[in-house]
Parts: C-alpha cells; sequence; structure tokens
C-alpha cells in the first residue's frame, strides 16, 4: 500500500476573481486528505471514501458508469467526488504509462466537503501522487500540481484556476495569477480561525453567476478587478509581517464577494461574529455559498464567539501548513 496526504487551505485573497486572470493568494492549512492506494491484478477501480463531513457516509464503486454509489446525500458532489478521484487514476496512468493499472483506493480526509477549504484538489494532489508512487514513477510538486489542475478543470466545466491545486501540492502561501503559480517566501504567522457552517456550495453554478453578472454589468467587471487590487496590496502587507493591514484588506474582500452574490447569510453572520469578537479581519474563503469563513486573530475571542453564533456547525483553528503534499508512512 502506498499514503501520500496534502493539505487543504482557506484564501486570503482573490476567489473567483482568479477564474479572470486576477491574482490570488490561499494559504495550505494544516488539516489533510489522505489516500492510499493498492495495485490490483485487474484494470478495476474500487474506491472507498470515508470521513468526508456528509453524515459520515461510506462510498464504494467500481469503475464502470453504471456502478454508482446509493447514498443520501446531494448527487452532484457525490458524483463530483468521483470525477476527481476517477480523474487522479488517469492521470497517475498517464503519468506511469499504465493505461490499464487497477486500484484499491482509500480516501480518508479531515476536510469538510464543499466548504471551500480544498478538499478535491486534496483528494487530487494525494492521489495522483500516492498512485503514481505505486506504480514506481516519481512526479515533481510541480508536475503534481499541474495533472491535479487538470482534473479539477475538466470537472468544474473549464472554470477552475490553478489556486486549489497549487497550494495543496506545493504548501505555505503562494500567489497564482493565471497559468504564474509561485510560493511566496517567509510568510509570517497567520492566526486562522476558521468557522463552518456545515453546508456546501455548487461552485460550478456559483461561477457561473458571477461571469453573468460580469458580462452584463460594467461595474461587476470593476469589482472583479478590484479584488484583484486587494490581492496587490495583500502581497506588500504579507511581505511587511502587517497582519492588521491583512485583516483590513480580507474585510474589504470580503464586502466585493457579497456584492458579487457569492456570500450566503450563515456565511455573512459568521464574519460579523469574529469583527464584533474583535478579529483583525474576516471573510468567506472558497467558492461562497455555503461552507466557511476565515479570520484572523491572536486571540481567542474569535474562536470563542463561532462556538457560539447561530449557523456555525464548527469553529477551529488552523495554522498554516508549510509542507504540501507528502508520502505517509504505511501503517
Amino acid at each position: 500500500m502506498t499514503t501520500s496526504s496534502a493539505p487543504g487551505k482557506v484564501y486570503l485573497f482573490g476567489e473567483h476573481a482568479v477564474v479572470y486572470g486576477e491574482p490570488a493568494v490561499p494559504c495550505a492549512i494544516e488539516r489533510r486528505a489522505r489516500v492510499t492506494v493498492e495495485p490490483r491484478d485487474d484494470h478495476r477501480l474500487r474506491v472507498r471514501a470515508k470521513d468526508l463531513t456528509l453524515d459520515g457516509f461510506t462510498v464504494t464503486w467500481g469503475g464502470d458508469a453504471d456502478d454508482r454509489p446509493d447514498v443520501n446525500v446531494p448527487t452532484p458532489l457525490v458524483e463530483a467526488a468521483m470525477g476527481y478521484i476517477d480523474g487522479a487514476v488517469e492521470q497517475a496512468r498517464d503519468a506511469a504509462d499504465a493505461p490499464e493499472a487497477g486500484f484499491d483506493i482509500t480516501v480518508e480526509s479531515d476536510i469538510p466537503l464543499g466548504a471551500g477549504l480544498g478538499s478535491s484538489a486534496a483528494v487530487v494532489v494525494a492521489g495522483i501522487d500516492a498512485a503514481t508512487r505505486a506504480l514506481g514513477t516519481d512526479l515533481t510538486s510541480e508536475e503534481l500540481a499541474d495533472r491535479a489542475y487538470q482534473v479539477e478543470h475538466e470537472v468544474q466545466d473549464g472554470e477552475a484556476s490553478r489556486a486549489d491545486t497549487f497550494c495543496s501540492a506545493m504548501g505555505g502561501a503562494v500567489r497564482v495569477q493565471g497559468d504564474d503559480c509561485r510560493r511566496l517566501a517567509d510568510p509570517p504567522n497567520l492566526p486562522f480561525v476558521i468557522g463552518y457552517d456545515g453546508g456546501t456550495g455548487d461552485t460550478g453554478e456559483l461561477v457561473a453567476g458571477v461571469r453573468a453578472l460580469k458580462e452584463e454589468y460594467g461595474f461587476a467587471a470593476d469589482t472583479v478587478e478590484a479584488i484583484g487590487d486587494i490581492v496587490r496590496n495583500g502581497e506588500v502587507a504579507l511581505r511587511n509581517g502587517d497582519i492588521e493591514e491583512l485583516g483590513r484588506l480580507m474585510d474589504f474582500n470580503h464586502g466585493l464577494l457579497s456584492a458579487l452574490g457569492v456570500s450566503a447569510r450563515t456565511l455573512d453572520t459568521m464574519v460579523w461574529a469574529a469583527r464584533e469578537a474583535d478579529a483583525l479581519g474576516a471573510k468567506l474563503t472558497g467558492a461562497g455559498g455555503g461552507g466557511c469563513i476565515v479570520a484572523l486573530d491572536r486571540t481567542e475571542q474569535t474562536h470563542t464567539a463561532l462556538e457560539y453564533t447561530p449557523g456555525c456547525e464548527e469553529a477551529f483553528r488552523a495554522e498554516l501548513d508549510t509542507e504540501g503534499v507528502k508520502a505517509e508512512p504505511e501503517s
């Protein structure tokens, strides 16, 4: 058996705007997806997915089109999860020149599924790494990031950016603008606090909604560009270690994302709870529509406030994870 893990992420700035060529700065967090693969004697694929935060269900399926799990969860979410795993396997087969390779795969994750914390990117990155290593092929982190992006791009109907997959593969804080992806050197200690409403957003639908607004209204296009300006100012604050300025910019970024229609009442409620607890800044993270917010707070006040906020199902601290994808020892 071969096991790899990869981290989830939060966006300091730039989600949605990154789809249109603006920069974004995601940061890896110390919550991981782990993928274990064991080669089979045939070409079939069997997957067991555990701990995906959808009422603890377990999914097992084969590689046939009509062999799909029967579970009481939203079908698009399950189909997307299966698409990510299937895509990761195809990338591994291609990289190792082993088109008929079959696998037994187990997926375990600490990252809420569909919550804006990069669960799909982490599973894809870890899956490609584990499967290629099981087939005797080693890929660089950059190669893994590129292949994982190809999977997300296909599953998300061409609307994905390289941000999530690059961040998960490389770890730390990264800057992504189109195909220009790089790791940021020596980011300060970022006191992340995350609030999770237990929900999920439909990434494709939310991205399509922003695209429609941008095409119809000039001020919506200006809003997307303004998010890019926030990112550029945020990069300066990161270099200077100015956490207070980062927080102020996060507040601006959330307001612009709300104007683009991708927030939700629960997300806004958690953001305001964090601000009223004197967080340095707070915003939604990821596609929106439900899921998570991220705040900066050196104290325990935001964490405590979120625990008592209606609609917040879980609140937790998340350290910056400086490691990206990595091999895990056999258990």
